[in-house]
């Protein structure tokens, strides 16, 4: 079985970072979730003046302290306060109700042992194409197991058929197979039987549906206003736009352009 849809479920920080500490990968999800509410971009909530969510300022002295001296974790005030005991000392501070796991802070500790590089949000970075390892079917599964390998380890064996057609049912349309259709999949000796299961289900409408689910939860669909003012919500013609555009394997772009546009398009 191909990797390919057992990497999509795997989150991207599930793993530690191999080699190399990647600013936008490794540290900005650490900082943005336990130190920007008190020294980020907000000049309003931002404690002491100090900022971390840029390089100059997280690199500047003030009143002879540094947060950051890159390469050095000892001089680095940051480093100094992740690490303390003292619950006055210590950043983040017990009211926040945030702290920091032995992963995070060693994350933090090699960043700033390397250099403590700076790198502009993701959104802003054009991406580029990654050299792709060869031998394998698709260039993702080659990702994936070069990736296993580093980490010293194998994929998984091939699940049983029954449970293949289970995840590839529970993963296209968000539903378990019949009976039925487990026992006529078991039992079909070609060896296109997966493939021409995934084309069925992938030409379903609930396909559709299931993909919109992500969607309509980030935008926080519902038909009614909720509790104090339980009146209706006219989004439905929204939720109606978002199912066909998965089930006509819409481009993305032009998804995009939809949804930020809407109505004000020609």
């Amino acid at each position: 079985m191909p990797l390919t849809a057992a990497a999509i479920a795997i989150p991207a920080l599930a793993w530690a970072a191999p080699g190399a500490i990647d600013f936008n990968r490794d540290v900005r999800p650490i900082l943005a979730a336990k130190c920007f509410a008190c020294r980020g971009f907000d000049e309003k909530a931002r404690k002491a003046g100090l900022r971390l969510d840029v390089a100059e300022a997280a690199y500047a002295t003030r009143d002879g302290i540094t947060a950051i001296v890159p390469g050095n974790p000892a001089a680095s005030e940051l480093w100094r306060r992740v690490t303390a005991t003292d619950p006055d000392e210590v950043m983040p501070p017990p009211e926040s109700h945030r702290s920091l796991d032995d992963r995070e802070r060693e994350l933090l500790r090699r960043w700033i042992e390397e250099g403590a590089p700076y790198a502009r949000h993701w959104s802003f970075i054009p991406p580029r194409k990654a050299e792709v390892p060869t031998g394998e079917s698709s260039p993702i599964d080659a990702l994936v197991r070069a990736r296993l390998a580093s980490e010293g380890l194998a994929p998984a064996p091939e699940a049983d058929r029954a449970t293949l057609l289970r995840r590839v049912w529970l993963d296209l349309v968000g539903l378990p197979p019949s009976a039925d259709e487990v026992a006529a999949f078991v039992a079909d000796p070609d060896p296109d039987a997966y493939a021409r299961a995934v084309d069925r289900l992938l030409a379903s409408p609930h396909y559709g549906e299931r993909m919109a689910l992500p969607w309509l939860d980030a935008a926080r669909y519902a038909d009614t206003n909720g509790f104090s003012i339980d009146g209706g919500r006219q989004a439905w013609p929204w939720r109606d736009w978002v199912i066909p555009s998965f089930n006509a394997n819409k481009p993305y772009d032009r998804v995009l352009v939809e949804q930020i546009a809407g109505d004000l398009l020609p």
